[in-house]
């Protein structure tokens, strides 16, 4: 009987979380830098990228931030699937030979764009033939390797044309949904303990 004032509140927390969660675009972000790459390299180039997936409406929104490259970019883009988390090279998923608009032939720069991944020119071709031919099926590939950490953007220089900085996608942690899953376990704790006690004051009560 005790534990299941625990169990009701961890199903209405989890029922609770999915509802936060639904249809609130979910962002990833990387860390980039020369010592990620494959190989490493000695580049002091750094940046940062943050990546938005809505999968109600099938929006894939990317910026960039990067700055110290030693040679000047030549490409930029998203590749997965690794065979690994957090390690190792795959083919590039997103459109070539870079994203749209990315600012090249430069060592510094910031750049931001949208893409509808419901259109097969939002992905390289041999990804899309690789998982199914259909923008869907690329679709779900791209968004599974950005949710196990087999994906990563780079960029790509002079310096090192097979790319001078990179960072592993990650899921960023929502806030809200942390916060709720912080209360509702202070809820069950209250509950538990709550129960804890009221056959102690039965007792004195039948005395």
């Amino acid at each position: 009987m005790k534990t299941r004032p625990l169990v009701l509140m961890a199903v209405f927390s989890a029922l609770c979380l999915c509802g936060i969660s639904r249809g609130t675009p979910i962002e990833f972000t990387a860390v980039l830098s020369g010592a990620a790459e494959s190989p490493p390299n000695d580049s002091a180039g750094t940046g940062t990228a943050d990546v938005w997936y809505d999968s109600t409406t099938h929006w894939l929104q990317v910026s960039v931030v990067f700055s110290g490259l030693t040679g000047t970019s030549t490409a930029s883009h998203i590749h997965a699937a690794t065979a690994l988390p957090d390690t190792g090279t795959a083919g590039v998923a997103t459109e070539t030979p870079s994203f749209p608009g990315f600012p090249l032939g430069v060592t510094s720069g910031s750049y931001t764009d949208s893409f509808d991944l419901t259109l097969l020119s939002s992905f390289n071709a041999s990804f899309v033939t690789a998982n199914g031919g259909t923008a869907a099926g690329a679709e779900a590939a791209l968004v599974a390797a950005m949710w196990a950490g087999e994906s990563y953007l780079n960029i790509h220089s002079t310096y090192r044309p097979g790319g001078e900085i990179r960072g592993f996608l990650h899921k960023v942690p929502d806030s809200s949904a942390t916060a709720a899953m912080v209360i509702f376990a202070l809820i069950a704790m209250v509950g538990f303990y709550r129960n804890q006690r009221i056959p102690a004051f039965a007792e004195v009560d039948e005395t």
